[in-house]
């Protein structure tokens, strides 16, 4: 008789004994969890031993259940060493689960909308626990699954592993490589910072390239929510970052695991006849089962990469973030991400047009359809001379095209431009200018120049340096540049001091200027610097970067004319006077400011 009115657990510990009745309800329910497998299953696989029931039950999860279903239920012995596959593919996957993990939780506490994305970034490193691990781990892990759904790409190229019957599961993977570089570029505006804004403006812009141009400016229109990047553009790339890119992701990811699962996993070229595939027949005594060997070696794999991730966040890596999105602030040496400079090197050669849309389609969709051209049957290095040579030229040009890309191809900044940028320009890639993080208190008021450190005293060489430009008329040059600049200066009664003994920091910054000076010997030809200190008002502090040099005689290409002793040729004007060149550029510090370098 039941102990209660409908049968229950506790008719079994009646009939059975407690502890009994206990273990068979949790072996029941672990059975259900695992679509098949009991405790005394899951011993024996975690120990290695051979399963004792019959049909196995190992690869009834791979049948029943919902995790494993996509899994094949053994692998040829062939297949689970390191080569072919390098775990790449296995590697993609878990990038795909670490970066929707990761960007779940940055989610939680960042709002897409220009006013507040920068100061979200500000608090989630300041003010949230582990937040700053999360943003670097999610940023590192972008880059790092970039570089390895390309490897992974690389990798089936050289085995040979997209052709018949596998063109389609390559198509696939193509889309996944498209989807993870757009993926990875959507999410680079969120931060709302200058490298976002301007990494994505150049890459927005390519898009209005797009022929014809009603079609390049509306998809312009479309991409950026306006005629400047704002809070429609940040709106967009976010939903793209969060909801279209992930849902191509994880549906191409299904159908290319489907794809694997259906035509199996190709085995080295060599272990195969020519024009056979065998991968779907994996004799007995060739079998791995996924229970227990692949899946013990796959979660390894989890562990050591994930503990690879965290190492280098914590003591190695740390996601850069520049000042906060300025679009009336353009800074030097812009670029698109690492992953498209192959597309801004391109856009060096010529027509924006050809080099910046036709160009790269024409280039992937030759990568889309390899499968389809290479026809041939040998899956084998030697039979496939012509197609590994192609593909190390691709590998070549794209590598030249990625260099070209740089900002230092091409696009070279004047040296003053430089030496300026350098000294005054504001946090960027964790670094920033060397006035910046002087303390507000050796900020002391008064005109200094780099020319204190060419002489055999400090204040010799700052009077040697006055009278030069009294004897020379560049004092009145350099007021007018400071007018021209809106600073109320009178150097007749403010003239060049020595640096404070007790501004170490100022004068180290000051040193670094002097420098960088030197760097430039002769497009600076004669050349100083000064840097300039006012009380622009109570608590905020306006400093002034002078840069001054003789200008001299450039080739077409901007290299400088060298006489026959090797010296610059000065520029003459027509009363035959050295032309004097200027530049100048400021900042303010507040004294409740806080910069400090990296």
């Amino acid at each position: 008789m039941s102990v209660l009115p409908f049968p229950s657990f506790l008719d079994d510990i009646k009939e059975k004994g407690l502890k009994k009745a206990i273990f068979e309800g949790v072996d029941n329910v672990v059975e259900r969890v695992t679509a098949g497998m009991n405790i005394q299953d899951i011993r024996e696989a975690l120990r290695g031993e051979n399963p004792t029931r019959r049909p196995n039950p190992r690869l009834q999860p791979h049948a029943d259940g919902f995790w494993l279903h996509m899994r094949p239920s053994f692998f040829h012995k062939d297949m689970t060493g390191l080569y072919p596959t390098f775990r790449l593919g296995w590697l993609s996957t878990y990038f795909v689960v670490f970066e929707t993990i990761t960007g779940m939780i940055l989610m939680v506490w960042y709002t897409p909308s220009p006013q507040v994305a920068y100061g979200n970034m500000i608090n989630m490193l300041s003010n949230v626990p582990l937040g700053q691990l999360m943003r670097d781990l999610h940023r590192l892990g972008a880059e790092a699954m970039v570089l390895i759904v390309t490897l992974h790409m690389l990798r089936t190229f050289f085995t040979g592993s997209y052709k018949k019957p596998r063109q389609f599961t390559w198509f696939t993977g193509v889309i996944l490589l498209f989807a993870t570089l757009f993926l990875s570029f959507s999410g680079y505006l969120l931060p709302w910072d200058q490298l976002a804004l301007w990494a994505v403006t150049i890459g927005a812009s390519m898009i209005e390239a797009t022929p014809p141009q009603i079609v390049g400016e509306n998809l312009n229109l479309l991409v950026r929510g306006g005629p400047e990047m704002g809070a429609n553009g940040l709106l967009r790339f976010y939903l793209m970052h969060v909801l279209l890119f992930p849902a191509i992701l994880f549906i191409f990811t299904g159908v290319h695991y489907y794809k694997v699962i259906v035509h199996g996993h190709s085995l080295p070229p060599q272990k195969e006849n020519i024009g056979e595939d065998t991968a779907k027949r994996v004799p007995l005594d060739k079998r791995v089962y996924f229970i227990p060997d692949v899946l013990t070696s796959e979660t390894m794999w989890v562990a050591v990469t994930t503990l690879v991730m965290i190492v280098l966040c914590i003591w190695f890596y740390h996601a850069p973030l520049e000042s906060h999105a300025d679009p009336q602030v353009t800074p030097i040496g812009t670029t698109a991400p690492w992953y498209f400079l192959w597309i801004q090197g391109a856009l060096k050669l010529g027509d924006k047009v050809f080099w910046g849309v036709i160009f790269p389609g024409i280039y992937l969709a030759f990568v889309a359809i390899v499968p389809y051209i290479d026809a041939t049957k040998s899956r084998r290095y030697a039979d496939r001379r012509f197609a590994l040579s192609v593909c190390f030229a691709l590998i070549s040009f794209t590598t030249v095209l990625s260099y070209m890309g740089l900002p230092e191809y091409g696009v070279a900044a004047s040296a003053d431009t430089k030496v300026i940028h350098e000294m005054t320009m504001e946090p960027a890639h964790n670094h920033m200018g060397k006035l910046l993080p002087v303390p507000y208190d050796e900020l002391a008021v008064g005109a200094y120049t780099t020319m204190q450190f060419h002489g055999e005293t400090p204040d010799a060489a700052v009077i040697a340096f006055n009278q030069m430009l009294d004897d020379t008329g560049q004092r009145a040059g350099l007021r007018e540049q400071l007018n021209k600049a809106h600073l109320a200066t009178n150097f007749q009664t403010l003239p060049f001091v020595v640096i404070p003994d007790n501004a170490p920091e100022l004068q180290y910054a000051i040193n670094h200027f002097d420098h960088l000076m030197e760097k430039y010997p002769d497009e600076l030809y004669n050349g100083w610097g000064a840097v300039i200190i006012t009380q622009n008002q109570e608590g905020l502090k306006r400093i002034d970067v002078v840069v001054s040099w003789d200008e001299v005689e450039l080739t077409d290409t901007g290299a400088v004319v060298l006489d026959a002793e090797g010296n610059p040729i000065p520029v003459l004007d027509d009363e035959g006077n050295i032309v004097r060149r200027w530049s100048t550029d400021h900042i303010f510090v507040h004294q409740n400011s806080a910069y400090f370098d990296h």
